[in-house]
């Protein structure tokens, strides 16, 4: 695998060659015409970005001819002398001296000394007349020169249209291999099974070399922030320091994309109600300046995305309060909420805790964006706070959508798929194990209740009745067991009583078609080595329609 240094400095290698090409261009088009506003305006921004990109990666010399060349055409576009006699002369051979150091740079090679060509330049940038050169090159040297001007980036662009048909393309072909495999075990064929355990192997290499392809590093997120920051800060009246980490985690495309939006709310709602002005925060015994820290970091095949302020905390009561008078929770049902429960309420369509409308904040329209984001992905979401020290938002990520890890399971001689990202542990209850309490079936589960219903009643529900009132005598009798997986989303969980448990596999999501796609409870559907469709259960909303369906005390 390469190092993150290494592929610093391929992206680095690939921008330099583009601009070195650009620059002979553009240089060989001012030479014809002086007058040339535009090839002028793209040489200022080659070198402006050359010098910035050389500096960021260590490669002094180069920084220092990109900076000097800048200056000049600088002069150039402010009028204060003209594109001809030696400065022509001269730019040419540092575009070609350009280009042999960053060929260098690829070859890991030290380059030629670049300090005359510095100092002719800087005697160009003073109006002195440069020092030329005695040396003539060879004709062999010259032959070679010109090769090497015509020489190819290693790198090349694609388009992500072109890499996402590219992993659709390898989805069908992964599907197409579990069925081969199936058939091979079902006709016992020796040859078949070979040939298919093989197909298995190039396939999954396959798969994961173009998921490699489209993952980038965090910061192409990350490092947008700071202006976001600053610009809610100024408009809010507060003073803030933002702090940046793990922008070099590896993350998929398309997951950074869905969650962009999320994050942005996260984040301007960090600065508007998590962080405190000055004024307060002096009061409270902090520092004037509020603190705000956005992390990745990687926990097992998952991403974490966290935003975390030194503010004022969620203060639970205030919430509960808030939701009850704006019909979010009716006050019975907020007085059973515990801490993480009043918390969930933030995530409420409509809900807001600002008093006044603002650019920011208070029009109803936030976090209930960041739960639809991370439901749309199979992710989850983490809140942790303590009043007067602040908040921590976390979003758990999956580090790919194009193949999820899924549990198989069994009802009514049906296969579901349900996203591992959202299980937890799969229990076989004697019936001993379970009570009922007001209508619902409910067992222990690591110190907490957890209520418990069938999944077929879940999935043929209709209209709006609410589900029947469950007792101890639908049970089944000492010798049998039930099959329960137990699910979770935010901070609720739900066990769901099944037939049985299949396997655990790796699955590629394809999305319903018309006008299947409008039913909740499924995320998708994928096609099972045997042939067979299987669709795939939608945790959240599963969980959803049992919160509003679930028998009133």
């Amino acid at each position: 695998m390469k190092s993150r240094e290494q592929e610093y400095r391929e992206l680095f290698m690939a921008e330099a060659l583009e601009y070195y090409d650009a620059m002979s261009r553009h240089l060989s088009e001012l030479e014809r015409n002086p007058q040339d506003v535009a090839s002028l305006n793209e040489l200022f921004r080659l070198m402006h970005n050359l010098k910035a990109n050389a500096r960021a990666m260590g490669f002094v010399d180069m920084g220092e001819v990109a900076h000097k060349m800048e200056t000049l055409f600088g002069q150039i576009r402010g009028q204060e002398r003209s594109f001809t006699g030696s400065l022509v002369t001269l730019t040419f051979r540092a575009v070609d001296t350009l280009g042999n150091m960053i060929r260098a740079v690829g070859a890991g090679q030290e380059s030629d000394d670049a300090q005359p060509l510095l100092e002719n330049l800087e005697r160009l940038i003073q109006g002195q007349e440069p020092v030329q050169p005695q040396a003539q090159q060879t004709e062999e040297e010259a032959e070679t020169d010109a090769a090497r001007k015509l020489e190819l980036s290693d790198l090349v662009y694609i388009p992500v249209k072109k890499l996402d048909n590219l992993l659709n393309l390898v989805g069908e072909l992964v599907i197409d291999r579990d069925r081969i495999l199936t058939l091979a075990a079902e006709l016992n064929s020796p040859a078949l099974r070979a040939t298919a355990q093989h197909l298995f192997r190039i396939s999954d290499d396959l798969q994961y070399s173009v998921m490699d392809v489209r993952l980038v590093g965090a910061g192409v997120l990350l490092n947008k922030f700071p202006r976001v920051v600053r610009d809610v800060a100024a408009t809010e009246n507060k003073q803030v320091e933002l702090s940046l980490t793990g922008q070099d985690v590896q993350i998929d495309r398309n997951v950074l994309q869905l969650i962009t939006d999320a994050l942005l709310h996260i984040v301007r709602n960090a600065v508007s109600h998590g962080l405190e002005n000055p004024a307060a925060r002096q009061a409270a015994g902090k520092a004037g300046i509020g603190q705000l820290r956005i992390s990745a970091l990687t926990e097992r095949d998952d991403v974490l995305i966290q935003v975390q302020d030194d503010g004022r905390g969620i203060d639970t009561e205030a919430v509960r309060k808030k939701a009850i008078r704006k019909g979010v929770v009716t006050a019975e049902a907020a007085a059973t909420l515990d801490e993480q429960g009043v918390w969930a309420l933030l995530f409420e369509p409509g809900f807001s805790m600002a008093d006044k409308i603002t650019d920011i904040s208070g029009r109803g329209v936030g976090l209930d964006v960041v739960k639809l984001a991370i439901d749309s992905l199979g992710g989850r979401l983490r809140v942790t706070s303590e009043l007067g020290k602040g908040t921590t938002f976390t979003l758990v990520l999956p580090t790919s959508i194009a193949v999820k890890g899924a549990l198989l399971i069994e009802l009514d001689e049906r296969a579901y798929a349900v996203p591992l990202l959202h299980t937890d542990p799969v229990l076989a209850l004697a019936s001993d194990q379970v009570f009922a309490v007001g209508g619902l079936l409910m067992t222990r589960v690591q110190e907490e209740n957890v209520p418990l219903v069938p999944l077929r009643q879940l999935l043929y529900a209709e209209g709006d009745e609410l589900l029947p009132r469950a007792t101890r005598a639908e049970l089944p009798d000492a010798s049998g067991l039930l099959q329960v997986l137990i699910v979770s989303y935010g901070t609720r969980r739900l066990g769901l009583i099944i037939d049985r448990f299949l396997r655990q596999q790796s699955i590629v999501v394809k999305s319903l078609s018309k006008p299947l796609d409008t039913i909740d409870l499924f995320g998708g559907v994928t096609l099972l080595g045997s042939g067979q469709l299987c669709l795939v259960l939608d945790v959240p909303a599963l969980t959803r329609l049992f919160l509003a369906k679930r028998p009133l005390f």
